[in-house]
């Protein structure tokens, strides 16, 4: 099978033919080095190498390499004239940073020099991406460090508790593509999710509103730090204050902000420090709530601070100190004034839990930080953040929903390279350019999908090659059920759009443009492709319209409807009808989970091609942009990809 649009010209067939034999040429590691030359010849592992580690303290990385060379069947062999080096060497420092490294395969062997033992971590997390060849490997040279020091991913387990084993898994996947800080927020309105020896029944099943058993025990935090230290990530735990404290409210029977919660938190935040004195960093919180005692938040930063912590808090957020560095979360992309005394973390459009899935790779790819290429005295780097506000039915839904994995990688790429796009992009670009970028990014990304996450939710297919004929706008005169004739579409010139998710206007259209310059109120677009298929037969196809948040209690979709704006969909003028939706026309509820209303959890659409070329239309209507209020903001968008 091939899909292809009518309007596919020859300069980008050549850019296609030009990644696919750059892809074939070099190994598919993500993130891509910052500096690599990839040679033709290949070092002949058959016989087994001997290993030579000179450093101390590397027992995990001995560790990796051992499953790396079992895995290719690659053997010890102290007789071997073939090498496996690791070296530490501090001169290495000035050029290469704490995290940096030096990987040299060549005739002689595989030789990973760093300054640090984390710098010979991330070599080896390189090594282990490299596809081997009936055990041979790919000679290369390869010079290597982060754009940024800060590479960090948030976890919620405060609204939606995960299992520790899913909990490791997650760390697993953030220490391959070279993440560095486990954001973990575990207290929240919902739950106070760690235990606690003063006071043993704040996270008792009868103080959560939402998974009742899921907590953790001193011994599972114990364990989640050695983890996470293991694998030479930071455990940044969040313990939010004076907001999203409801579960301390409720067991304490006061507010945070009185003098006795005060003396409550102060309780818990000095037990916290004992029971783990080797957590030198603690998020504090500070957003979404009122402040009624504006002594709060500096009394409780002091105390804190006293504690031995560097703070961090959420800006917006309450009265901050100027030590405290600093969160970002809302607005537009904003620069960081070099001079600043102010330190910062970037996590504006990095909630994931916001994103369409196919939306999320393509938002992230392009994503430059806080409108730098790389670090600075006053930012740091940024925090890719998942908050499942509303609840799941299970935790895995989670991961189908908001597509982690897909996130953390394209994240990955984009934190440890720097660089990137100053504008937004919910789109895939139609700049040739870019579009190759992304092309040869996601052809790395499915091969990673291919062969790390073959029993893990992976929710991505390929987009790039998805190319969209957009005709607009005609006044519907606020008749969403207006059609209008092929005579009059075909009289509009033609705005071109790429991916299987495109989005018309963004319902935050103030920081994101959308593929519709200057989109209109009261009007219908049509999007027009064609699908060219081998053989006639059934094809699953994701399909879907208003990708739902899954942080606020959105509405489920009509019955018989694919949503509110009557949009609709024809293969070869056979319209193409709803899923008979689970939750058909049922008001929202935060409380209440979505079972099917993405196309990313429910069963693709199975739609009958015939052989040759098959003609797609997306009838695409609009009423007004305001929605029918905060929760149900109106979403012109659509997606329309083949996933087999």
């Amino acid at each position: 099978m091939r899909r292809q649009s009518n309007s596919l010209n020859c300069f980008l067939l050549l850019i296609m033919i030009f990644i696919i034999n750059e892809v074939r040429s070099q190994q598919a590691l993500i993130p891509m080095p910052i500096e690599s030359h990839w040679k033709s010849d290949r070092l002949n592992l058959a016989k087994g190498l001997r290993i030579e580690i000179m450093a101390e303290g590397l027992t995990y990385e001995k560790d990796l390499l051992n499953r790396f060379f079992e895995k290719n069947n690659i053997k010890k062999n102290d007789q071997s004239s073939i090498s496996l080096t690791l070296q530490l060497n501090r001169d290495l420092q000035s050029s290469l940073g704490k995290e940096g490294y030096q990987l040299h395969i060549d005739q002689k062997g595989i030789h990973i020099d760093a300054a640090t033992t984390t710098g010979i971590f991330y070599g080896i997390q390189t090594l282990s991406q490299f596809v081997l060849d009936k055990q041979s490997i790919q000679m290369a040279t390869i010079t290597d460090k982060p754009a940024f020091s800060w590479r960090a991913f948030l976890v919620d387990v405060g609204r939606n508790h995960q299992p520790m084993s899913m909990l490791k898994e997650q760390i697993d996947v953030m220490a391959s593509y070279k993440l560095n800080v486990l954001h973990f927020h575990f207290t929240e309105d919902i739950a106070w999710r760690l235990a606690s020896k003063k006071y043993p029944k704040l996270n008792a099943p009868d103080n959560i509103t939402r998974w009742p058993n899921g907590s953790y025990s001193e011994e599972d935090f114990r364990e989640l730090i050695a983890y996470c230290k293991e694998r030479h990530i930071l455990l940044l735990p969040e313990i939010d204050m004076p907001g999203h404290s409801e579960a301390f409210e409720r067991y304490f029977g006061v507010n945070m902000q009185t003098e006795k919660g005060i003396e409550k938190i102060k309780e818990l935040l000095q037990e916290f420090h004992e029971t783990y004195p080797e957590l030198k960093h603690l998020h504090i919180g500070g957003d979404e709530v009122k402040i009624n005692n504006k002594n709060f938040m500096p009394e409780i930063t002091r105390f804190v601070e006293s504690l031995g912590y560097q703070t961090y808090g959420w800006d917006p957020g309450s009265n901050l100190e100027n030590s405290t560095i600093r969160q970002l979360w809302m607005g537009k992309a904003t620069a960081i004034a070099p001079n600043s005394q102010i330190k910062y973390i970037d996590s504006k459009h990095l909630y994931i839990n916001h994103m369409d899935p196919l939306e999320t790779v393509t938002t992230l790819f392009f994503r430059q930080i806080s409108l730098q290429d790389q670090e600075s005295a006053a930012l740091k780097g940024a925090t890719l953040c998942a908050w499942p506000d509303r609840a799941v039915s299970s935790p895995e839904d989670m991961f189908i929903q908001n597509a982690i994995y897909p996130s953390i990688l394209s994240f990955g790429e984009r934190i440890w390279r720097g660089k990137g796009e100053a504008e937004w992009k919910a789109n895939i670009p139609v700049d040739p350019t870019l579009l190759s970028e992304f092309k040869e990014f996601e052809s790395r990304l499915l091969l990673h999908k291919d062969l790390y996450f073959h029993n893990r939710p992976f929710p991505y297919v390929k987009q790039s090659g998805l190319e969209w004929n957009l005709y607009g706008p005609f006044d519907n005169q606020g008749d969403l059920s207006k059609n209008f004739s092929e005579e009059e579409i075909s009289s509009k010139a033609a705005v071109r759009a790429i991916g299987g998710t495109v989005i018309l206007r963004h319902w935050w259209s103030d920081v994101l443009p959308g593929a519709i310059s200057n989109p209109r109120e009261n009007t219908t677009w049509y999007a027009k492709t064609r699908i060219y298929s081998d053989k006639a037969g059934n094809y699953p196809f994701w399909i879907g319209f208003a990708n739902l948040s899954r942080s606020y209690a959105s509405d489920s979709p009509p019955i018989g409807a694919w949503d509110e704006l009557q949009s609709a969909v024809f293969v070869n003028g056979t319209q193409i009808a709803a899923p008979n939706w689970k939750q058909g026309g049922k008001k929202g509820n935060i409380e209440q989970p979505l079972l099917d209303e993405g196309y990313s959890f429910r069963k693709p659409t199975m739609i009958n091609l015939k052989k040759g070329w098959n003609e797609v239309v997306i009838k695409l209507p609009v009423r007004d942009f305001k929605g029918k209020d905060w929760q149900n903001p109106t979403k012109w968008m659509f997606t329309f990809v083949p996933t087999y």
